[in-house]
């Protein structure tokens, strides 16, 4: 994957990003020794900062500049992130996370949960001493992950699932974190409603990129890669973009689908990738990808000219450079 903070424009903003690691640690320092150890947890086991780079990012971008009010709206929005993380794990019964041990599975599910309830209101707590436009942002946001994580909870093991569901999916659980926290920079930065709207949509965009982008390689990638087995989704019947249109593939598609709709074991898991591998889901995919990466930058065009804005038009073509994916003998029907 691209290194983000090595982009031309981006890089600059290293002293910022240092900085959000210090308001980070502070933020979630209790004083119940063993809440403050739990909500330390995964901030101490690193993580590229995508969210809050954004953030600052975005603050540059509209000509403003990195204020103490811009480096909290970009904690508040890592913290929901890291929350969302915690939830997912309890979800997924995850034993690790980031090379070390998942919280559920060194202190519980239970432990796991409320934390992770514990940094979504400190990122509420944040938001709403932004003021109330903030506060309204992270709020909408956060009903919108909701939405997102229920609509895909409602399509586990549907083999029938439409790509706009997927869409939908995507949009509301991962897009709409990126959004915000693009939206959070220009609106702390003091940037115009213009502005703030059009960092807004570069962000969801965005978004879409970075969720179709992993959800092609957990279907073609290595563990290497990804750091963890491949096909994780396919074996817990989240059926992604891929998936979905393999299904669509007039030779291999009954196949398929007749291998979906229940929990995969290892050996069924990896006839499954291979199946979507041999068809055009990949390229299809990426397609799509793509043309969401057009979309982001389009979405800067208004923008004043600045490094930080030629950085950010550059990320979502960058994290789709070099990715190779099968192509299927067989054209999408």
């Amino acid at each position: 994957m691209v290194n983000v903070a090595d982009l031309p424009g981006i890089g600059a903003l290293e002293d910022e990003l240092a900085r959000i690691e210090t308001v980070l640690r502070r933020s979630v320092s209790v004083k119940d020794p063993l809440l403050s150890q739990v909500a330390e947890h995964l901030i101490a086991a690193g993580g590229k900062r995508i969210r809050p780079l954004l953030t600052i990012a975005a603050a540059s971008a509209c000509g403003g500049k990195v204020s103490e009010e811009v480096l909290q709206a970009g904690v508040a929005v890592e913290l929901v992130h890291l929350a969302s993380l915690y939830h997912d794990d309890v979800m997924d019964e995850a034993s690790t996370r980031r090379a070390v041990a998942s919280v559920n599975a060194r202190w519980g599910n239970l432990v796991a949960v409320v934390t992770g309830d514990f940094l979504l209101a400190r990122a509420a707590e944040i938001a709403a001493s932004l003021g109330s436009e903030p506060a309204r942002m992270l709020a909408q946001t956060l009903g919108r992950m909701c939405e997102g994580q229920v609509a895909e909870l409602n399509a586990t093991f549907d083999a029938s699932r439409s790509e706009d569901s997927y869409a939908l999916a995507v949009s509301g659980k991962t897009a709409s974190l990126l959004a915000c926290s693009c939206g959070l920079g220009a609106l702390t930065a003091g940037a115009s409603q213009q502005d703030t709207e059009a960092l807004s949509r570069f962000g969801e965009a965005f978004g879409m990129v970075f969720q179709i982008r992993d959800d092609i390689l957990d279907v073609v990638g290595s563990e290497e890669i990804l750091g963890k087995e491949p096909g994780q989704d396919l074996a817990k019947g989240i059926y992604t973009l891929p998936v979905l249109v393999a299904l669509e593939d007039r030779g291999l598609g009954a196949e398929l689908a007749a291998m979906l709709g229940a929990e995969l074991s290892d050996q069924e898991r990896e006839t499954a990738r291979a199946l979507v591998a041999a068809s055009n889901g990949p390229a299809a995919a990426l397609a799509a990808a793509r043309s969401w990466a057009d979309q982001a930058v389009e979405a800067t065009n208004s923008l004043p000219p600045s490094m930080a804005k030629e950085a950010l038009r550059r990320l979502p073509h960058a994290l789709l450079d070099n990715m190779s994916v099968p192509v299927a003998s067989n054209a999408r029907p």
